[in-house]
C-alpha cells in the first residue's frame, strides 16, 4: 500500500509515521513543511493544483492528514486547520489517484457535554472555541467532499511527546521544578476538568486500522473513560516519586488569571492563582463513546493512563 502522510513531524504524525513504517506492506512518503520531509509543501499556502500534480506523480492509495495547529488566533487556526484541509480535498478530487483520505479530527469539535455522559458520533457538535470550530469546519469539508474518507475524532492525546504547553505537560513540568527545588508542597489550579485521555500510540494504531478499512464518516478515538485532572496529577506524583503535598487552588467563578497549573507557593504580595478553564472549550467533562471504533475498525485502546503519564514524566525529568 502506498501511503502519503501529511504532518509527519507533528505530535501525532511522528507516531503515525512509526506505525505505518512498521508495516512492511506500506510504502510511506512524508509531505510537510520541515526539511526532513520527503517533499516540502505547506498546505496552508500551497495551491490545490500543485498538490494534485504531486498526487498524480506519487499515486498514493491512502492519504493521512495529521497536519494542523492547536494554538493561535482564529485566523491562524482557520488557515492551518480548515483552508489546508480544503486544499487536500480539492487536490484529491482533481487527481486521478483515487486515494482514500484519513483525516485527524478532534474531540473539541463536540464542545461541552453533560457530565456523566459519553459522546457518540451522532451528537450535534457545538464547539466552544475557535480551535474546535476550525476542526469542525474541516470535518464538514471532508464529509461533503464525495471522497472515500474517514475522520478520526481524537479526544485528549497523551503519552511521549506531549507538548510542554499542554495541561499534562505543564503538570509534569511543575512537578519537575518542585522536586528539583526540594519543595514539599505543590499548589496547582485548574484540576477540576475531566477528560478522556488516549495514548498517542493507540491513536497511531487507530490511524493504521482506518487506512486499511473501508469505514467512512466520523469515528471517535478515545479511552471511553473520563479522568479528572487532579487524579492524573496524583498518578503523576506516584510515578515520579514525588512525596510532597498536592494542594488544589480554587477561586471564585468568573475570575480569570493566567493558567494556574504549576504556580509556586503564593506569597503575601501576590494574589493566589485560581482555577482556569481547560483550554479546549469543552467545559468540565468529556468522555468518548468508542463503540464505533471497536465495531468498524476492530480497534481498542491498549495503553493505560499510568503508562502514558510515566512516559510524559520521563521526558520532563530529563529536561534541564
Amino acid at each position: 500500500m502506498r501511503a502519503l502522510l501529511i504532518g509527519a513531524n507533528g505530535y501525532l504524525g511522528r507516531f503515525v509515521a512509526d506505525r505505518l513504517l512498521a508495516d512492511p506492506a506500506v510504502q510511506l512518503t512524508a509531505l510537510g513543511r520541515g526539511d526532513d520531509a520527503d517533499v516540502r509543501f505547506d498546505l496552508a499556502t500551497g495551491s490545490p493544483g500543485a498538490l494534485t500534480r504531486f498526487l498524480d506523480a506519487v499515486h498514493p492509495q491512502v492519504v493521512v492528514n495529521c497536519a494542523g495547529a492547536t494554538r493561535g488566533g482564529a485566523r491562524e487556526l482557520t488557515r492551518h486547520n480548515t483552508v489546508a484541509v480544503a486544499t487536500v480535498c480539492e487536490a484529491l478530487r482533481r487527481s486521478g489517484c483515487g486515494a482514500r483520505l484519513v483525516q485527524i479530527g478532534c474531540g473539541a469539535e463536540y464542545g461541552p457535554s453533560q457530565p456523566g455522559s459519553s459522546t457518540a458520533e451522532d451528537a450535534v457538535p457545538r464547539p466552544g472555541g475557535p480551535y474546535g470550530v476550525s476542526k469542525l469546519a474541516a470535518t464538514e469539508l471532508v464529509l461533503g467532499s464525495g471522497l472515500d474518507a474517514v475522520v478520526l475524532r481524537v479526544f485528549s492525546p497523551a503519552g511521549p511527546g506531549t507538548p510542554a504547553g499542554s495541561p499534562l505537560g505543564r503538570l509534569a513540568e511543575a512537578m519537575r521544578r518542585a522536586m528539583q527545588s526540594g519543595d514539599g508542597e505543590l499548589k496547582l489550579g485548574g484540576l477540576g476538568a475531566q477528560r478522556d485521555f488516549i495514548d498517542v500510540r493507540d491513536v497511531a494504531r487507530a490511524v493504521h486500522a482506518a487506512s486499511l478499512s473501508a469505514a467512512q464518516g466520523v469515528i471517535n478515538i478515545g479511552s471511553g473513560r473520563a479522568v479528572r485532572l487532579r487524579d492524573a496529577a496524583g498518578i503523576l506524583a506516584r510515578v515520579a516519586g514525588y512525596g510532597g503535598a498536592l494542594h488544589e487552588l480554587d477561586g471564585p467563578p468568573g475570575v480569570h488569571l493566567r493558567p494556574a497549573i504549576g504556580h509556586p507557593r503564593a506569597d503575601p504580595d501576590h494574589a493566589a492563582p485560581v482555577a482556569y478553564p481547560y483550554p479546549d472549550g469543552c467545559g468540565s467533562w468529556q468522555q468518548a463513546d468508542v463503540r464505533t471504533a471497536r465495531d468498524r475498525l476492530g480497534w481498542r485502546p491498549r495503553i493505560n493512563l499510568e503508562e502514558s503519564l510515566a512516559d510524559i514524566w520521563m521526558e520532563a525529568a530529563c529536561r534541564i
